[in-house]
C-alpha cells in the first residue's frame, strides 16, 4: 500500500520541484535582467499552486523556496544568463536594510479583497493608494541629508544606487524639519512619455524593446552612466515613512507630513472607512489611471493605524496590514488573419501578426509584433487561430496566447508554423547566429529595406540631421537609382532632385543645403550615423572619446574595443566586422572626400611618460579619485595598453571597489597582481 501511495506522491513532488526552479528562474529574469517571461498573474497562480503543493509535503520545507523570499535584484551571476547580459550594469554596494524590505500579498478578485477588510478589526481606517508600477526604493536620511539608496533587493538586503538616484529631481538630496534619523520607501518609475521616447530610439537601433515602464525604470536604475540616467528621465513617488520618533500616529498623517518636507506623495491617497469606500476607490481608478502619466497596475490597501499595523505583524514574505489589488489586464478575442515579416536596417526579420481590428483601451488594434520564430512556437500560433490580444501597460499591443482551436480548422493541419528561410523582400537564404533569437538577412548591400533604413537612420535628427530626406523621399529617390546607399546623398544634384515627383527647385534647395551642413556634424554622431549594428548614439559618444579618428578605430582590435566602458564582446564584434568589409571602406572614403568630420577633438592626454610601457592592464571596480574613463585615457597616456580581459600577458589589474568576481578569481589562479588606486597613481607618478 505505500509503494502504491508514493507511486501516486511522485510526480506531484517532481511538479514541487520543477515549480521551485520555474519561480526562480522567473524572479532573476524579471529582477535582474528586466526580461520578464510569465505575466503577474500566471507567476501568482504558480507561486499559490507551489504553496499548496508545500502543504502537502511538509518534508520538503526548503527555506530557499521561493515561498518563503521575496524575488532579489541584487547584481550576481546566473548560470543562464547569456554572456555579456550585464556589460553596462554596475557592481553596487550592497547593504543590510534597516528594516526587512518585503513584497505585498497581491490578489486579483474584488470578492478577496472584500474578505480582507472585513477580517480586519471592527472600525479599522484603511488608506488606498495608487501601486505604482516601477522599482521599489528605499531612501535613508541622516541629518536631512540622503546618504544611502537602496534597491529591494532579496528583501533582506539592496544595492546602494545613490549616485544614480541623485539624478532624479523629484527626489530631494536634502531636506530640512526632519527627525534625525529616517528611511522614504517609495517606487522610482519611467513616465508613459519618456518610456515611449526610449522604446523608440532602441526600435530605430533594432535593439530589444522594454516589456513595460517598470523594465525600463529598473534597467535605468542600474546602469554605470548617471548621465545616461538623468538623460531617461525617471520619477519617483514616495509611499512609506520609517524610523524612531517619527511624527503622527496613522500611516496618513506621516505621508502628508513627507509632502510638507518636499517629498513626492502622490494626491490619490485616500482614508476610507468600510468596504464600500474600498470598492468605490477601485472602481474609480480602474478608469482614471489611464489618463495618468505614469503607470499604475493595482491598488494597494494598508491599515491606517501604525499600532494596529504592529499588532498584525508579518509573514515570512508580506506584512499582514496591507494587501494590493491587481487590475485585469484588458484583453480581447480576435482572429489572427496572416502572419507578414518586415525586415530592418541590420537585416532582422521580424514576423507581425495581422489581426482582425479590435478594440482595446480605446484605440483600434489591427497590428501587433510577433517577435521572432521562438516566440511563435512558444504560443503554437498560426494563421486562422483566434488569439488573445492585451494592450501591454495600456499602450503596446501584444499577444499572449490563443483561444483552444478546434483540431479540425484547416489552419490547425500540418506540423503547425514554419520561419520563412529567405528574406521576403530580396530572396536571400536567411541566417541565425547561435545565441541569438532572430532570423536575420545577410544581404546588407542588395536588400532594399536594409539599404533605405540605413540611409533613413543615417539623415535623422540624432544622427546627421537632414531635412528633406524622409521615408517617402528616400524610398522615391531609392527606386529612380538616385540612393543606393549613404554616400551617394552627398553626390545628389540640384537638376535630379527637382525633377522628381512632389519636389521642386525650392525642396531641392533645402535638401542641398541640410546636406551641406551635415558636414559639419561632429565625429561621435558621424560614427552612430554610420549604423554599425548594436552601435547606438550613447556607445558611440564613449567609442569617440577613445578613437577621436576613423581610421585609429579602424584598426583597432575586438580587445582593445572591450576596455571602452558600455562595450561587451558582441559590439566589439560588430565594429570589427564592419571595417573588414571592402564595400563600407569605399563608402567610408567617400565621405571622407565629401567632407564629413571623420575626426573629433581628442579626448586622450599626450603622451606623459612611458612608465606604463609594453604593459596591458584590465580595470575592474569602482574608483573614487577618477572615473573608469579617466584611468584608461591615464594609462595610454603612460604607454600602457587597456584590455578588457584578464589572461596570462595582463600585467596587472587596477583593482577598485567591487571588483568583479570572475576576474579576482581568474587574477588569482594566475597570480596577476591587483593594483589598488593609489598604487597605481604613485606608480604613474614614478613614486613605485
Amino acid at each position: 500500500m505505500m509503494d502504491l501511495f508514493s507511486e501516486i506522491e511522485e510526480p506531484e513532488r517532481e511538479e514541487l520541484k520543477n515549480l521551485r526552479k520555474e519561480l526562480e528562474e522567473a524572479n532573476y529574469k524579471y529582477y535582474v535582467l528586466n526580461m520578464p517571461t510569465l505575466s503577474d498573474r500566471e507567476f501568482d497562480e504558480k507561486m499559490h499552486r507551489l504553496q499548496a503543493l508545500e502543504a502537502m509535503f511538509p518534508d520538503m520545507f526548503d527555506p530557499k523556496s521561493p515561498t518563503q523570499h521575496v524575488g532579489s535584484d541584487l547584481e550576481k551571476p546566473h548560470p543562464t544568463s547569456p554572456q555579456g547580459e550585464e556589460k553596462g550594469r554596475k557592481a553596487f554596494e550592497t547593504v543590510k536594510h534597516k528594516y526587512p524590505m518585503l513584497s505585498l500579498a497581491n490578489s486579483y478578485s474584488r470578492e478577496e479583497i472584500e474578505d480582507w477588510v472585513r477580517k480586519l478589526p471592527q472600525g479599522v481606517e484603511i488608506v488606498c493608494e495608487l501601486k505604482f508600477d516601477g522599482l521599489s526604493i528605499s531612501l535613508w536620511y541622516e541629518n536631512g541629508q540622503l546618504v544611502r539608496a537602496l534597491t529591494r533587493g532579496d528583501g533582506q538586503q539592496g544595492d546602494d544606487v545613490i549616485d544614480n538616484i541623485k539624478t532624479i529631481p523629484s527626489i530631494p538630496r536634502h531636506v530640512v524639519g526632519t527627525p534625525s534619523t529616517f528611511e522614504m520607501r517609495g517606487e522610482v518609475l519611467l513616465p508613459w512619455e519618456r518610456f515611449e521616447a526610449l522604446n523608440k530610439e532602441r526600435e530605430e537601433q533594432e535593439e530589444p524593446l522594454f516589456a513595460n515602464p517598470r523594465n525600463a525604470a529598473s534597467g535605468t536604475l542600474k546602469l554605470q552612466d548617471p548621465k545616461e540616467v538623468a538623460r531617461r528621465g525617471l520619477d519617483a513617488y514616495l509611499y512609506y515613512m520609517l524610523g524612531e520618533n517619527l511624527p503622527g500616529k496613522t500611516h496618513f498623517e506621516r505621508l502628508q507630513t513627507a509632502k510638507q518636507w518636499g517629498f513626492h506623495i502622490s494626491d490619490a491617497i485616500k482614508v476610507c472607512h468600510n468596504v464600500d469606500e474600498v470598492m468605490a476607490y477601485i472602481a474609480y481608478w480602474d478608469t482614471e489611471r489611464k489618463n495618468l502619466p505614469v503607470a499604475t497596475d493595482g491598488i494597494v490597501l494598508k491599515v491606517n493605524d501604525l499600532a494596529q499595523q504592529e499588532e498584525l505583524g508579518f509573514t515570512a514574505k508580506t506584512p499582514r496590514w496591507a494587501i494590493a489589488y491587481k487590475f485585469p489586464a484588458e484583453k480581447q478575442l480576435t482572429l489572427l488573419k496572416e502572419i507578414t515579416y518586415q525586415v530592418g536596417r541590420t537585416g532582422v526579420v521580424t514576423p507581425v501578426a495581422n489581426l482582425e481590428p479590435v478594440q482595446l483601451s480605446g484605440t483600434i488594434v489591427q497590428r501587433a509584433t510577433l517577435h521572432n520564430e521562438d516566440f511563435i512556437k512558444s504560443l503554437d500560433i498560426r494563421p486562422g487561430d483566434r488569439v488573445w490580444v492585451e494592450k501591454g501597460g495600456e499602450i503596446i499591443p501584444k499577444i499572449v496566447g490563443r483561444d483552444n482551436p478546434t483540431p479540425t480548422l484547416p489552419s490547425r493541419e500540418g506540423d503547425g508554423f514554419t520561419f520563412p528561410t529567405v528574406c521576403p523582400e530580396c530572396g536571400t537564404p536567411l541566417v541565425r547566429v547561435e545565441g541569438e533569437a532572430a532570423w536575420r538577412c545577410p544581404n546588407e548591400a542588395g536588400c532594399p529595406p536594409q539599404i533605405k533604413g540605413k540611409i533613413e537612420h543615417f539623415v535623422s535628427r540624432k544622427a546627421m540631421n537632414i531635412d528633406g530626406l524622409g521615408e517617402e523621399t528616400i524610398d522615391l529617390f531609392y527606386q529612380k537609382g538616385l540612393l543606393h546607399n549613404i554616400a551617394d546623398i552627398y553626390d545628389l544634384k540640384l537638376e535630379d532632385i527637382a525633377a522628381q515627383e512632389r519636389l521642386g527647385e525650392k525642396s531641392a534647395q533645402n535638401i542641398l543645403a541640410g546636406i551641406e551642413a551635415s558636414k559639419q556634424v561632429p565625429w561621435a554622431r558621424v560614427l552612430f550615423a554610420l549604423g554599425i549594428r548594436m552601435v547606438g548614439e550613447t556607445t558611440a559618444k564613449k567609442i569617440a572619446r577613445v578613437y577621436n579618428n576613423i581610421d585609429s578605430l579602424q584598426w583597432a582590435t575586438a580587445e582593445q574595443l572591450c576596455a571602452i566602458e558600455d562595450v561587451g564582446p558582441q559590439i566589439a564584434e560588430n565594429i570589427v566586422k564592419y571595417f573588414e568589409d571592402i564595400r563600407n571602406i569605399e563608402i567610408l572614403d567617400r565621405l571622407r572626400k565629401a567632407g564629413l568630420q571623420m575626426e573629433g577633438e581628442s579626448l586622450q592626454p599626450s603622451a606623459i611618460s612611458h612608465q606604463l610601457d609594453g604593459m596591458s592592464i584590465v580595470i575592474s571596480g569602482t574608483f573614487s579619485q577618477h572615473s573608469r574613463d579617466e584611468y584608461k585615457a591615464l594609462i595610454e597616456a603612460h604607454g600602457g595598453k587597456n584590455v578588457g580581459s584578464v589572461s596570462k600577458k595582463t600585467s596587472f589589474i587596477l583593482a577598485g571597489e567591487n571588483m568583479g568576481p570572475e576576474k579576482r578569481k581568474k587574477a588569482e589562479d594566475l597570480g596577476i597582481r591587483l593594483m589598488t588606486e593609489d598604487e597605481f597613481l604613485e606608480l604613474v607618478n614614478g613614486n613605485l
